[in-house]
């Protein structure tokens, strides 16, 4: 029974470290990445569809992002919905293509992302240590129930904790690579 307990967690707690990782590709640095534009949404014939289901995104130079759509009808949509994000990007388009130029971040604004990207990894530390409360609340249950002895659940809680570390210690890692992808000049 412990076993699951913790196979849940960890699975849960992978999840975390998964939506990290998708968080922190999304925080634009100085350098062009597709990743940037995954959460914008363009009015496609009246429904709100991903930009990188509508159009081909590459990356041509270090601080330029191209994007071809497949129906040339929508590229004033697509630049719409680029310019109404929270990026700070301004689109060009020559009717076909659109080119968006990737500014190098101010000193100020890097500290402004670095802020946002801490407090993001906070939230999913805490998402983290919730997991952890939530299996050992189940391994109490279970001993309440009579189905694991006091012991199996001393054991099992300091295994909770140790994943809890581990997981953690990634986020910590994830933050730190980010913050000096950030700050790079």
């Amino acid at each position: 029974m412990t076993k699951e307990v913790l196979k849940d967690a960890e699975r849960k707690m992978q999840g975390v470290i998964e939506a990290t990782k998708y968080d922190f590709s999304t925080v634009r640095t100085g350098r062009a990445n597709p990743a940037l534009l995954d959460r914008i949404q363009v009015e496609y014939y009246g429904t709100l569809t991903p930009l990188n289901q509508m159009a081909n995104i590459s990356v041509p130079e270090a601080r330029l992002l191209l994007i071809q759509p497949w129906d040339k009808n929508v590229v004033k949509d697509i630049e719409r919905a680029i310019l109404k994000s929270d990026l700070g990007l301004t689109p060009n388009s020559d009717g076909s293509v659109i080119r968006i130029p990737i500014p190098p971040l101010t000193e100020e604004r890097r500290k402004d992302l670095v802020r946002l990207v801490r407090k993001g990894a906070e939230d999913n530390r805490i998402g983290i240590r919730n997991i952890r409360r939530d299996a050992n609340e189940s391994l109490r249950t279970l001993e309440k129930d009579g189905t694991i002895s006091e012991d199996e659940r001393h054991r099992a809680e300091d295994q909770v904790q140790q994943l809890t570390d581990k997981y953690i210690e990634k986020i910590n890692e994830l933050l730190e690579a980010k913050e000096n992808e950030i700050m790079e000049v």
